[in-house]
Order: C-alpha cells, then structure tokens, then sequence
C-alpha cells in the first residue's frame, strides 16, 4: 500500500478490483509489473486461439512489423517423423482517423458504447471434493474489426468459459489468445466481423486535471454506463494486497465493481488506459470516494500487438535483478539508485560490463533514486536502443553504454512475478 501522510488521518485499504462477483465485493489483487495484477488462483483454463489466416485491423498512430512463417517438414520414408505447425500470421493494418475535434461526454459515448462490451466468466472450484460453479463478471473494449477484446487478466482468470456481451445484446463465446499477468491485461477474440473497434490515443499525452470519461458495467448489471471526472494523477505508484506495485493513471471517475477491464476515455474519443482498480472503504471507519486507477494505455501497447501477431510477449530487457538502497545503505554514504543484485549471464548488461553491487544512478545523463526508475525507463525503450549508465562501484563512477535486449515470454503460461514496493528498505528484487 502507497504512504500516506499522516495529515490525511486514516490509512487507505488495498485497492479493489472491480470484477464483480457473485456479489461479492472483491479486494483487488492486481498483477505486478514484470518489467517495463488476481482474486483468484494462479491458473487458467485456456480456449481456442485466434482466427487461422486472418488480418486484423487495429486502429491506432503506430504499427509493428509482422512475423515470419514456417514451412512444415514432410515425413520421408524409413526415417523419423516429426511434426511442425504451419499457419499464416496475423498482420495488424493501421487504420489513421482524425481525432482532433473535442468531444462532449455524450458523443464519446454515442462513438464508443457499440465498442464496449460485457464479460461473464464460468468459474468451477473444488472444495473438499466438491465442486462449486461461480460467475464472474467485468468489462472490456473492441480493439479490432474482426473480434479482438482487451480486458484485464483478473476478469478472466481461472475461467472454464467467457461470453462477450455486446450493446445491442448479442452473445459470443470468447477465446482467450493470451494475457500478460504481471501488467493484469488479457486479450480475448470473437469469431465476428465488421465490429466497430475504438481508437487507441496516447496515454503520454495527458495532464492532470484533464477531463476523461470511463464505459463499463459496475456490479455486472448497470450495463454500459458512464461516469466523467478527471485525471487526478499521473504514474500513481499503486501496492495492491498481494504486494505487488503497478504504476497507474489515477481518475476520480466512478470506477466500481464490473468495470474492471473497460476503456478510460480522453474527451477526443480516444482509449488512454484500461480501468483495473480503486480504493476501499471496506473495513475502514474513512470513507473513500471516487478514487479510482486505469492502466496507461502506452504501458501495454506493444504487449498487445505482440500477443495477437506473434503470439508471445516481447519485452525489452537489460538482464539484471535490482533493488533500492535501503536506508542504512544510504547513511553510510551510498548513493540512492538501482543497486544491481544479480545479472544473466549473457544479457545485455553482462556484456556491457555491469557488475552484481553496482549502483546505477542515471539513466542518459537523468538522475534516478530506486528500481522503479530503472525498470520503468528500460520499459519506455525499444529492443536495440542503447542507455547510457552512470554507475557507482567501489567508490568510483563508471559510465557504461547498455543495449536493451529482447525478452520473449509466453502468452499462455505464465507464473507471477512480484515487484517489491520501493517503500521498502529491504532488498526485495526482481529481474527485468
């Protein structure tokens, strides 16, 4: 959980997800950040993948390049068979659209409602033997004409079955094509076409203070509502329950829950983050209203086009597992940073010639005071772009030129990463 000041005169619960269960009012346990999260267990029921030869439309300001195809191997006689998989990717087409007039809430959501949709989920729990079925229910947003879905990955967790529910009321069973636990997203895919999809903006381009409007279904039943407020902070740093960090956009939009998994809107019709969270009351003698957290939209962008086109997660790295300096660290004299605990061998920061005990204080000539600094900075690079570090070893301060590498994870199987709170004086780590 965030510090607050003791001024304030309570202390926050974690926030709450906004799946609605069952009517049961869930804490949140969001995912952690596994570089630059689940009320549920770990695992999940996985269904049919996407659309075989298919070209899907995303309609956005940038595009990635697709992937390359396998030519399967033909079983010759008196020798070994073996099998390869053959398929045509999918390529992502990028539609431009003028965003540049300024919207009133009710045309974002005259352009926007046929774009959101209802997720209900099928859960079965053994207890003791026995088995229990639950539903489960959230939101989500058309990113694609031909059925891609984005929501979050704690509204489908442990799901047998997903159905997509649109505005005018038609079902669809969905698949789930893959989800990234750790930033708690998930791309799911119907078999339709013609959809309308929603236009993806910058969520960069924001200030505090700015006007936004979110679209969902809090408790699983007001269906398709919408609630307006502003962006009250940028990169709120968020501890949920479960001790994990992620860095947030704050709105003091009504977000409950059933909205967890829909579009937070800018007031040119534009998705700018995906609501995953809020702040209880539950439990507390404060009441607390209307704080609410969206994921920024820039933060899994590129995680999304490469859970549909290539099907895993690419995400760049440096290869080091690192820490704050904790606080009896720093009266001994040790400046605040990144203290590098570990490194892979054969990373880029191996090669680069950083060392476990390093201190990296800048990032390109930008001082930085934890991890968080780090990995966040690493997250904003692309595969191949250099930093430059300054680092503090043994007294001295070296410079050291890193390339940022690539991380290839499934989109599948996946297991929790945690990111410590840099609250912390210990030496929590993680690798990234």
């Amino acid at each position: 959980m965030n510090e607050y000041p003791s001024s304030c005169g309570y202390t926050p619960e974690p926030p709450e997800q906004k799946k609605n269960r069952s009517g049961l009012l869930m804490i949140v346990i969001a995912l952690c950040f596994s570089l630059l999260g689940g009320a549920l267990g770990a695992g999940i029921v996985l269904l049919a993948g996407g659309n075989e030869g298919s070209t899907t439309t995303v309609v956005e300001k940038e595009i990635t390049a697709p992937t390359t195809t396998s030519t399967p191997q033909q079983p010759e006689q008196d020798s070994t068979d073996m099998l390869e998989g053959e398929r045509e990717n999918t390529v992502i087409d990028i539609n431009k659209i003028d965003t540049s007039k300024l919207l009133n809430a009710a045309e974002v959501y005259a352009l926007n409602v046929n774009s959101t949709v209802g997720i209900t989920t099928s859960i079965t729990t053994n207890y003791w033997g026995f088995q229990s079925t639950s539903a489960a229910s959230g939101s989500g947003f058309i990113i694609s004409d031909d059925g891609y879905i984005l929501t979050n990955h704690h509204v489908i967790e442990d799901s047998d079955s997903i159905t997509v529910t649109m505005f005018d009321g038609t079902d669809y069973e969905a698949a789930l094509i893959g989800y990234d636990a750790s930033n708690d997203i998930a791309v799911l895919k119907i078999e339709a076409e013609g959809l309308a999809p929603v236009v993806l903006g910058d969520s960069d381009n924001l200030n505090v203070g700015d006007d936004v409007v979110a679209i969902g279904n809090p408790l699983g039943e007001l269906t398709f509502s919408l609630t307006a407020g502003k962006i009250s902070a940028k990169g709120r740093e968020v501890t949920f329950s479960n001790g994990v960090t992620m860095d947030l956009l704050q709105t003091d939009c009504a977000i409950n829950s059933g909205n967890s998994g829909g579009a937070l809107f800018n007031m040119y019709g534009e998705v700018i983050g995906v609501t995953n969270a809020k702040y209880s009351s539950s439990g507390s003698d404060t009441s607390i209203d209307n704080i609410g957290f969206a994921i920024p939209l820039n933060s899994i962008r590129d995680i999304v086009e490469s859970i549909i086109e290539k099907g895993y997660i690419s995400k760049p790295y440096l290869g080091v597992s690192v820490a704050d300096v904790g606080e009896e660290y720093l009266m001994y004299g040790l400046p605040a940073g990144a203290a590098i605990q570990g490194v892979t061998e054969d990373g880029p920061a191996q090669k680069a010639g950083l060392q476990k005990g390093d201190i990296v204080t800048k990032i390109d000539g930008k001082e930085i005071t934890g991890a968080n600094d780090l990995v966040d900075t690493v997250a904003l690079h692309e595969v191949g772009d250099k930093l430059m570090l300054t680092v503090y070893r043994a007294g001295q301060t070296l410079e050291v030129t890193v390339e940022v590498g690539e991380q290839i994870q499934s989109a599948t199987q996946q297991e929790q990463t945690q990111k410590p709170s840099t609250g912390l004086d210990g030496w929590g780590q993680w690798p990234f």
